[in-house]
């Protein structure tokens, strides 16, 4: 297989982080940038040593003809771009939020499979050391049957002013441009995982969001940064998702409960827990959960050293993994390594939270038609 042609659209601080992963993959070379401020895309492409250096989109397609598009750009231009480059032929895998909304969701998903290319969205936790471990757990019978409950936390510290500061100080900042707001840029990540594991018909779904009392002294404004969601489904399982920036110690854990076991991860801590359904009599209630609970942690503790010893685990290690198997996947021509049914049903879920911000209400998702021949891909 020939090396991989790949191009960075979006010169900000995440590009670095996509051009260390790609540098890491074997079979994949980023050979040209790209950013409307002509400075960014050269001060990026003097950073890591890459050749092609353009401010125009449609320049870079036609001189560099990149096999694979990364989009690292504001979320409003997601669509349009991915559109502009799947016209060309290429692949394109885009930074989180996939899209603004659904319906680009959907656009976008039909139009990649409508000219057979491949499309992917930035959801890198999912592919995280530990959330690969979960995997491999799951795929016997641990929990016992279909999970009977979900629960996602994700959590962001108001204390980075390189990121509020800007937000907070400049009404026309696009994130606050977002139907969302910071809540739009953040929260696909969890809601992703939820995604995972539900059934596309969600019957219900309650979002609440509020203001912390910190970001109003900081002079939020309209800007919400707390956010409670209920979903349940057409089979009956229940998810909840928790956005928080004034949890401490800041959470990050998705927590999957069966009828006869529950795993928890956390992706602050690196580890996967078993918790197995099991009862003891008497005193032995007091002390074997917590001698198994110990084991686990002892279990990730050495799963996790190995990992670092052996350059498995590192930072944005899940980045690495989901750009080396989309890469693969557009190599070999094999299916995208998010299903495009996850992609969707995060979109939709995403875009039915913010109406529920906005008028306070709860009510069924509403299922959209799938793009033509959207499935397990």
């Amino acid at each position: 297989m020939s090396t991989l042609r790949v191009a960075i659209v979006g010169c900000g601080k995440i590009a670095d982080q996509h051009v260390q992963a790609i540098q890491r993959i074997v079979g994949s070379s980023v050979v040209a940038v790209c950013d409307r401020e002509p400075l960014m895309a050269q001060q990026l492409a003097e950073r890591f040593g890459i050749g092609g250096c353009h401010s125009d989109l449609a320049e870079l397609l036609r001189v560099e003809k990149p096999d694979v598009v990364h989009i690292t750009t504001p979320p409003q231009s997601h669509h349009s771009l991915a559109m502009q480059c799947l016209a060309s032929g290429c692949h394109v895998y885009l930074e989180k939020p996939f899209t603004v909304t659904a319906t680009e969701a959907e656009a976008l998903v039909a139009a990649a499979q409508r000219v057979g290319r491949l499309v992917t969205a930035g959801h890198n936790y999912q592919f995280s050391f530990e959330m690969l471990r979960l995997r491999d757990i799951l795929k016997g019978d641990f929990l016992g049957g279909p999970p009977v409950h979900l629960e996602s936390y994700w959590s962001y510290d108001l204390g980075d002013v390189n990121y509020v500061g800007p937000l907070l100080g400049n009404p026309d900042h696009w994130v606050r441009r977002l139907p969302g707001g910071l809540l739009h840029n953040i929260v696909s990540h969890g809601i992703a995982r939820l995604a995972e594991f539900l059934d596309d018909d969600i019957t219900d779904l309650v979002a609440l969001a509020h203001q912390s009392e910190q970001l109003q002294q900081l002079g939020g404004q309209e800007v919400l940064d707390e956010l409670r969601v209920l979903i349940r489904d057409r089979k009956g399982t229940t998810a909840t998702f928790c956005f928080s920036t004034q949890m401490k110690p800041g959470l990050n854990q998705l927590r999957i409960l069966g009828p006869k076991n529950s795993i928890s991860v956390d992706l602050v801590a690196g580890s996967v827990v078993a918790h197995r359904g099991r009862s003891f009599k008497s005193y032995l209630t007091y002390l074997v959960p917590p001698l198994l609970a110990a084991r686990e942690h002892l279990r990730n503790a050495w799963q996790n050293a190995t990992g670092i010893f052996r350059r498995r685990i590192y930072q944005d290690s899940g980045m690495k993994e989901l750009i080396e198997r989309f890469h693969v996947a557009v190599g070999v021509g094999g299916p995208p390594p998010i299903p495009y049914r996850e992609v969707l049903l995060t979109a939709r879920i995403m875009d039915a939270v913010f109406e529920r911000m906005r008028d306070g209400g709860h009510g069924p998702l509403v299922a959209s038609p799938p793009a033509p021949g959207v499935g397990s891909a």
